[in-house]
């Protein structure tokens, strides 16, 4: 389904216009039909010859409401131009051309009306002449110029077929798969409740389905949709819908809130973009300049960062990071309009190239311009890995739906990325789970290499960094990290067991003077196997560190805060408890104690060492066997 805006100098009969094309006076306010003239958006809907139904929206002329004419030009497909035969190209009608020019609305139709009023048909030539002139350098230069009458009728028939040609060569709307429908009315019906309308895009919307207003993180379910007043189960791309939300009430809802499905976008405050100033602008645009941001059907103060240059000039364009006051929700290539506060004027517009960037830029960066160059001019496959470059490690499902191209499109692109080699999955037996560009994967393993190199100096006797600590350092989610660790085992770039990671091969060394120091304790332990030194007394002999180192070797057993044993020792008590236990005779720390020659301290700490690791379990003052 296709949409028609109008677009025209106030009182050219747009609305007279529409109604005699579709039998629907689109002012709909008591207000707009005793002034005649629109004040708000207006809509109708019109069946074409060929059994098409195309919704129009009538957009007001008059200067004071040219916010509410882009509420509504958005999202249509095709421009319905009017000009008045007795009065030519008139001030608003240069403003309605400057935006739709800014919104690269390429296809449409003039209509030259109220001809009824002209007996002069030099001075209709004069008045087409001029229109040609004045269009030849916009958006529309192609647009056919249809003379047309709607007291009388003359011209309407022609008018149709040139409006059914323009939509024609319109670019069909694409589906996404992430919907959004951006709301230009909110209202009540009775035995309803809360109804909004819009323009539906980037993908469908059912009855039934759960979904989400932003910026606000409204949770809804619609019960009902309609297209033209019908029931319909879907609405499809491209299409005005109106839809019946349970859970929201009016109150909640405002205009340029946005009705999508969960997790397709969230809401931004600063965006990247590509903006150009009008030829005829009075002045440049300044840097940190405050303007007014149309984009969707929402409108925001805002402040544009030119990022290569000091001012815009008139005509020119520029890259610029826009901060918005209030969130907005925007897609890479949606088109906005920006306009002056006070005096209220249109200044430019532009195009979104990245919806989310990571940081506030710096001015005069030339990475950052060239980033910016590829995301708005690159390939399919730039796209992508500027996006995975941007947000990975990242799933796929979420990678497709940040770089706003087509899914066909996108599939495509990111099956040969992955063909070359330039796109990788962490996981490679997860081909479709999270992925990584080969230029990030090869920075992340170049910054797995240095922390642990760094580690290994700064902690020679220990095996590695702890998993925790490392998942801290690298700044990664649980997941990620865990697949990271174990791509990089696999590609023989780390070693790593279940608590530390390590480079390959990193073995923690003595130096002599400690290795002398460890044979001396260790000798102490074989000569008292069952009541050896204390926790505190090793490290007074060969300190913390290579105590530790000689626990995580696994040459020192630690039981307790205070009890360690040499891991032979601790095999030979464990046998010969195992054995009695076997055997039905009772154990006890009294038992171990007696047995081996040792104190309490060392018996119970033994005894609470089986029972941690669920060996046995303690009934009353015994222990018995859990284990087979």
């Amino acid at each position: 389904m296709r949409v028609v805006g109008t677009a025209g100098h106030v009182d050219h009969g747009k609305s007279s216009l529409v109604t005699a094309l579709t039998g629907i006076n689109p002012d709909r306010l008591k207000e707009e039909r005793e002034r005649e003239m629109t004040i708000d958006l207006g809509f109708a809907w019109l069946t074409l010859p060929d059994g098409e139904s195309i919704s129009i929206i009538d957009v007001p002329g008059h200067e004071d409401f040219i916010k509410n004419m882009l509420a509504g030009v958005g999202g249509i497909d095709a421009a319905l131009l009017v000009v008045a035969a007795d009065e030519g190209v008139m001030p608003q009608t240069r403003e309605h051309v400057d935006i739709l020019d800014l919104l690269q609305v390429r296809s449409g139709v003039v209509a030259l009306t109220k001809i009824d009023l002209v007996d002069d048909p030099e001075w209709l030539d004069l008045v087409r002449e001029e229109i040609l002139e004045y269009l030849a350098a916009t958006s529309l230069a192609q647009a056919p110029i249809v003379p047309v009458s709607a007291r009388t009728g003359e011209g309407l028939s022609e008018l149709v077929t040139a409006l059914r040609q323009a939509l024609d060569s319109a670019p069909p709307r694409p589906d996404r798969g992430r919907p959004r429908l951006g709301i230009d009315r909110v209202f009540t019906m009775t035995g309803f409740g809360t109804v909004v309308t819009g323009t539906l895009t980037d993908g469908v919307l059912r009855v039934g389905q759960d979904v989400t207003i932003l910026p606000q993180g409204l949770g809804a379910r619609i019960r009902g949709l309609q297209t033209h007043r019908q029931k319909v189960e879907v609405a499809l791309p491209g299409s005005r819908a109106a839809a019946n939300l349970v859970g929201v009430q009016v109150s909640d809802l405002k205009r340029g809130d946005v009705v999508t499905t969960p997790g397709c976008y969230s809401p931004t405050q600063r965006f990247d973009a590509q903006v150009r100033l009008l030829p005829h602008a009075a002045q440049p645009l300044q840097h940190n300049a405050t303007i007014d941001l149309f984009v969707g059907a929402s409108q925001t103060p805002a402040r544009i960062r030119l990022l290569d240059v000091q001012a815009l000039e008139p005509g020119a364009l520029a890259w610029a990071q826009i901060e918005t006051d209030q969130p907005v929700v925007v897609a890479a290539q949606d088109r906005f309009i920006i306009r002056q506060p006070s005096p209220s004027a249109t200044l430019g517009g532009g195009s979104v190239v990245d919806p989310k960037p990571v940081a506030r830029y710096r001015r005069f960066r030339a990475e950052v311009i060239r980033r910016l160059e590829t995301l708005a001019h690159g390939t399919p496959e730039d796209i992508l890995i500027q996006a995975l470059d941007r947000a990975g490690p990242i799933q796929e499902q979420a990678l497709l739906q940040q770089a706003g191209l087509p899914p066909e499109i996108a599939g495509k692109a990111l099956e040969d990325l992955k063909s070359r080699g330039e796109v990788l999955p962490l996981v490679p037996e997860r081909p479709a789970g999270t992925l990584v560009s080969r230029g990030q994967w090869e920075s992340l393993s170049s910054r797995l290499r240095s922390l642990l190199e760094a580690y290994h100096r700064q902690h020679p006797l220990r095996g590695g960094m702890p998993r925790e600590e490392l998942k801290s350092r690298l700044g990664l989610e649980a997941r990620v990290y865990a697949e990271v660790v174990q791509r990089a085992v696999a590609e023989g770039v780390v070693s790593a067991t279940e608590a530390v990671v390590s480079l390959p091969g990193y073995k923690p060394r003595f130096t002599p003077e400690q290795e002398r120091l460890v044979e001396a304790l260790l000798a102490r332990f074989r000569r008292e196997p069952f009541s050896p030194p204390s926790v505190s007394e090793a490290e007074s002999e060969v300190g913390p560190e290579v105590l530790a180192a000689l626990v995580e070797q696994g040459r020192l057993m630690r039981l307790s805060d205070s009890v360690l044993l040499l891991p032979e020792t601790y095999e030979r008590m464990l046998i010969a408890v195992i054995d009695r236990l076997r055997r039905g005779q009772p154990v006890t720390i009294a038992t171990v104690r007696d047995l081996f020659s040792t104190s309490r301290k060392y018996a119970q700490a033994f005894l609470e060492y089986l029972d941690r690791e669920r060996i046995t379990r303690r009934v009353g003052d015994e222990r018995v066997l859990l284990q087979p």
